[in-house]
């Protein structure tokens, strides 16, 4: 059997628990970044263990703490609370049902500016691991442990294609890339993990392609 020592001592993070705290604030923190856009509410529906014990293992303010951008290891963690008080950010929490197969799990709901909401649901496996297993209503499934690129377009032909010959020409290297879609022919999306960070440049050329709808970049690595 083959053992990390991440499994022996657990993560770097403020807390008591690498399940509840340290990943709920990493979880919380992808999350933010997937949504890309100032909000003003966050609510965290809690599903599993997340429900029954968030407040005894201070996952509330780790979420509310990843939800302001701080890493599972940042001294505020605490102070969470206090701190999106003080921005004028309004947060609640409440226990829901997940269809997961993982016990740690939450739905991440933000109210935009505009007043749309934008959702993120996933889980956190233990050790300060996480999983992001639904976006907005997609189905996928990455950790967010290298810089993720999801592509929204339309499903017609050259598409992908267009994709990555940016990310090749720029020296940007393919870990594993998945394409589903939602009917042929209609909506699909393409989720590309990557060794290297995406700069904004990049970014910017993967909007102009054709038939691509949105991108959305999760620019979290491990250290």
């Amino acid at each position: 059997m083959n053992i990390s020592l991440l499994d022996v001592v657990g993560p770097i993070m403020i807390g008591p628990s690498s399940s509840h705290t340290a990943g709920a604030a990493k979880l919380a923190k992808a999350a933010m970044t997937i949504a890309g856009k100032p909000f003003s509410k966050v609510s965290f529906g809690l599903g599993g263990s997340f429900a029954s014990t968030y407040k005894g293992h201070f996952t509330d303010y780790a979420l509310v703490a990843g939800a302001l951008g701080m890493n599972e290891d940042d001294e505020r963690l605490g102070n969470s609370f206090e701190i999106a008080e003080k921005r004028g950010l309004e947060f609640e929490f409440y226990e829901t049902e997940i269809v997961s197969e993982y016990e740690n799990t939450a739905r991440i709901t933000f109210t935009l500016m505009d007043g749309t909401e934008y959702f993120v649901e996933g889980a956190s496996l233990g050790g300060g691991r996480i999983l992001i297993t639904n976006i907005n209503g997609l189905s996928c499934e990455f950790n967010a442990t290298s810089p993720t690129i999801i592509v929204k377009q339309n499903d017609t032909k050259g598409v992908v294609s267009d994709v990555t010959t940016i990310l090749a020409f720029n020296n940007i290297n393919i870990a594993t890339m998945k394409v589903t879609r939602t009917s042929k022919g209609n909506t699909a999306y393409c989720l590309i993990e990557c060794d290297q960070t995406i700069p904004e440049k990049i970014i910017n050329d993967l909007k102009r392609v054709n038939n691509v709808l949105s991108v959305v970049v999760v620019n979290i690595q491990e250290d």
